[in-house]
């Protein structure tokens, strides 16, 4: 069996290097002669047991629409980017996004899907923004999802969560083991809880029922550590959330030292990125923290970062189910090794020699340590040593190999021969957000996807809508459908939007049809230079009901009057924003005119309610005028 390697290496000009194969090995050779056979000695044995088993390595989609944009690709660059996400990566996928997993499991068929609550509609709370104050109706609903994820869309959910980075209640998770259970989904294993360490570890072990209700304990970034209550436990350890952290060659280099120090110093069998793919609208909250980046649908633009080969460098040459060696650990001059093996004669050597600053996650803070230069000779022991043969990387007879790492190195050593570098032509340039854009939302057939291309909903959910009730020109229109404010997982705004465009304009007009269906309150609005995302939004806006106001970062009115609006009509909103001064027609009779504002100064375009309502939107236009 030949032992081939794969290295990435960061250079001085920070580029990134990546070989695989037998190209390596020739590069390997040129400089092995000079080295091998010195420095420190690492054994890789089988004979006192094995490790641990690997379940993979995963990344969610979700959390924040992260994915948003990706759908709206066209093709064939959307296809390529799946390919390089769920191809080149072994990935579990947390998500709602039903068009990513299946996507994902045509690639994959054997990819893991989890589902895991970040919020919770607003019936499940009855009122309260808790979900365990009637732990059976948060039960049924996730159940519900599950069966609505096979019914409607032929997806298996392999595992489901509690709450993100929430409290955990023990009862609640014994009830939804129970409801499982009930519904014949024995095979739906329950994570908990998505957050520290402790108390989940200490409560499994005082309590036998829930011990027996949990599969894993996944913790989020736990700095490649864990406890000894959760050792004590006997359960799989994943670390379900890490990284997250700016996907430039600084963060593949955080990406490459927690995939081995993980289970070197942790014992975690799995680690989940958040998150999977940078694909939503550069200057929103933790811009480029994907694996790769694919933001720009409407130039095709797409940049395959450092973390993607990181991954490769693992689930090309391993799958989960294969075994990490007892004798896995750190080099005596910095850095660390995993080795696993398939029981069936295959073995691979992950390394990394990551240094401090150039391997610094976004949390938890990283300890200062020193990497070196070094020398390093693994010999092969137990089964592995009969009938291995490693050219060029071969010291003697006795099934040893030495090799000279650098510091800031990753190589992938292994019998496995079918690992490769996936590869596309590059795709177009980069480009900006077009000046003159239009959606009438006027979709044939049944569209894959619900939401309009390249509005990314920051709360509230805005969808195509077929309006049978309208014989005119608004059958086709986009609507805002949550009615009640969620149960919440972060401080989510009070209105609902959706943004689009580019975050840079300054002068813009916006144009948009609406119609509004509460009778009694609330209202509509069309806004510009919205300069925050998230759970907090800033903004001028244009809002009518009644009567009609101009905001300023939504609080600052600074025109209003009696508009002659009324519910369920619809009606056209124009707002122009040029310097310091903004005007608003409506139906083309102006409102007012030359308004004086100053702040945001710049953002991004955006369609809104001003509560959680039903409302319509249609024929809308910008313009940018600089």
């Amino acid at each position: 069996v030949h032992f081939h390697a794969a290295k990435i290496t960061w250079q001085r000009n920070a580029q990134v290097r990546m070989n695989i194969g037998n190209q390596c090995c020739v590069f390997l050779s040129t400089f092995l002669c000079i080295s091998i056979c010195l420095g420190e000695d690492y054994d890789l044995d089988d004979k006192t047991g094995l490790g641990r088993s690997f379940d993979g390595i995963g990344s969610l989609s979700g959390g924040g629409a992260t994915s948003r944009l990706l759908v709206n690709y066209a093709e064939p660059y959307r296809s390529q980017i799946l390919d390089y996400l769920f191809k080149v990566c072994f990935l579990h996928l947390e998500g709602y996004e039903w068009w990513l997993m299946k996507e994902a499991k045509k690639r994959n068929p054997n990819i893991t899907l989890i589902g895991l609550p970040w919020a919770f509609p607003g019936w499940v709370g009855n009122g309260e923004n808790w979900p365990y104050s009637f732990p059976d109706i948060t039960a049924s609903y996730v159940v519900s999802w599950i069966f609505g994820a096979k019914q409607y869309h032929d997806l298996d959910i392999d595992y489901v969560g509690i709450w993100n980075e929430r409290s955990f209640n023990s009862k609640y998770i014994k009830l939804l083991r129970y409801t499982l259970d009930k519904s014949g989904l024995e095979r739906v294993k329950i994570i908990a809880s998505d957050n520290l360490w402790e108390p989940i570890s200490s409560v499994v072990i005082a309590d036998k029922e829930l011990q027996d209700a949990v599969e894993i304990l996944g913790v989020h970034y736990p700095g490649t550590n864990t406890v000894p209550e959760a050792l004590k436990t006997g359960k799989k350890l994943w670390s379900s959330e890490d990284y997250s952290t700016f996907n430039d060659n600084v963060g593949g280099g955080c990406w490459a030292r927690i995939l081995n120090q993980n289970y070197v110093n942790g014992k975690m069998t799995a680690t989940i990125s958040w998150n999977l793919v940078s694909s939503y609208y550069e200057d929103l909250p933790f811009e480029r923290d994907g694996l790769m980046t694919a933001k720009e649908p409407w130039s095709g633009n797409y940049v395959v970062e450092s973390p993607i080969w990181i991954t490769a460098h693992t689930t090309q040459f391993t799958e989960p189910g294969w075994t990490y060696l007892q004798t896995v650990g750190h080099f005596t001059h910095g850095g660390s090794y995993v080795a696993l093996t398939d029981e069936r004669g295959n073995l691979t050597i992950i390394t990394e020699t990551m240094t401090h600053d150039h391997s610094v996650c976004i949390r938890p803070p990283l300890p200062s340590y020193d990497v070196t230069d070094q020398n390093v000779t693994f010999h092969l022991k137990g089964t592995f040593v009969r009938g291995l043969f490693f050219p060029p990387l071969f010291c003697g007879l006795n099934g040893s190999f030495s090799i000279e790492l650098d510091v800031d190195e990753v190589y992938t050593f292994t019998t496995v021969r079918n690992g490769q570098r996936g590869s596309y032509p590059d795709p177009p340039p980069s480009a900006p957000f077009p000046k003159s854009y239009k959606d009438d939302f006027d979709v044939s057939g049944n569209p894959y996807f619900s939401e309009a291309p390249n509005f990314a909903d920051q709360t509230g959910v805005f969808e195509y809508f077929t309006n049978q009730t309208d014989p005119g020109p608004h059958v086709s229109t986009l609507r805002q459908v949550v009615t009640q404010r969620p149960v919440t997982w972060v401080a989510d705004a009070d209105q609902t939007i959706s943004v689009i465009g580019d975050y840079q304009w300054q002068d813009l007009m916006v144009s948009c049809d609406i119609y509004m269906e509460s009778v009694h309150a609330g209202g509509v609005f069309i806004a510009v230079r919205v300069n925050k995302g998230g759970g907090v939004v800033s903004h001028f806006h244009f809002w009518v009901n009644y009567p009609f106001k101009l905001f300023n970062n939504g609080m600052t009115v600074l025109a209003e009057g009696m508009s002659g609006t009324r519910a369920r009509v619809w009606y056209t909103l124009t707002l122009t924003v040029k310097g310091n001064y903004a005007s608003a027609d409506l139906d083309g009779y102006p409102l007012w005119k030359n308004a004086v504002l100053w702040e945001p100064r710049h953002g991004w375009a955006a369609i809104g309610t001003s509560s959680f309502e039903l409302a319509q939107f249609d024929n809308f236009a910008i313009e940018a005028l600089a």
